[in-house]
């Protein structure tokens, strides 16, 4: 089961960095240069803002993931690891959609506090 957890997390790991790399450089910018995207708090600029973080975010997902199988693999694994693993998986996820948006998009505020609350309930 352990060489099984390995490679299903080794495929994540992949699969994230494809997901990123590729979407970045044959979706996204390809989508920015269109003149018809929505215009949210007077131009495009958050709209491109908002999608790019929202397609890393699914990558930094799939990393977590990757991570709880890696865990999951290990004699050691606890429930606080699992916990441990997540609030940075969603401290992540936070830091991305602030520096993305600008703080413009309120994500980063609840996947902060939702890090945060982990890190709590493992203390």
């Amino acid at each position: 089961m352990t060489v099984l957890l390995y490679l299903a997390a080794a495929l994540l790991i992949l699969v994230s960095l494809a997901h990123s790399y590729l979407g970045e450089r044959f979706i996204l910018i390809r989508l920015f240069k269109r003149d018809n995207l929505p215009q949210l708090f007077g131009s495009s600029d958050f709209t491109i803002r908002t999608l790019r973080f929202a397609w890393h975010l699914t990558s930094i997902a799939w990393l977590g993931f990757a991570a709880l199988l890696i865990a999951l693999a290990s004699p050691e694994f606890t429930a606080a690891t699992l916990t441990q693993i997540t609030a940075v998986t969603f401290a992540l996820h936070s830091l991305l959609a602030l520096v993305f948006s600008r703080g413009k998009h309120w994500s980063w505020l609840l996947f902060a506090v939702v890090s945060v609350l982990l890190v709590a309930a493992v203390m």
